[in-house]
């Protein structure tokens, strides 16, 4: 299932960064593009919302919404 996820904090390319390395951690996440311009993440997944949301959190940044 393709996943949007809205996120608030980045500001730079190190943050597409963080961000995308949270994201490959996790089992069952594939085809992650994480856009600096657009603010948000869009991934291939079965993983549930709330570990994605997680996961990003953990690394500085907010989720405000997951499409």
């Amino acid at each position: 299932m393709k996943k949007k996820i809205l996120i608030e904090g980045m500001s730079c390319n190190h943050c597409v960064g963080h961000v995308k390395d949270a994201l490959e951690a996790l089992d069952g996440v594939s085809s992650i593009e994480v856009s600096l311009e657009g603010n948000c993440a869009t991934v291939e997944t079965s993983v549930e919302d709330n570990i994605l949301k997680e996961a990003i959190e953990e690394e500085g940044y907010d989720v405000i919404g997951i499409e």
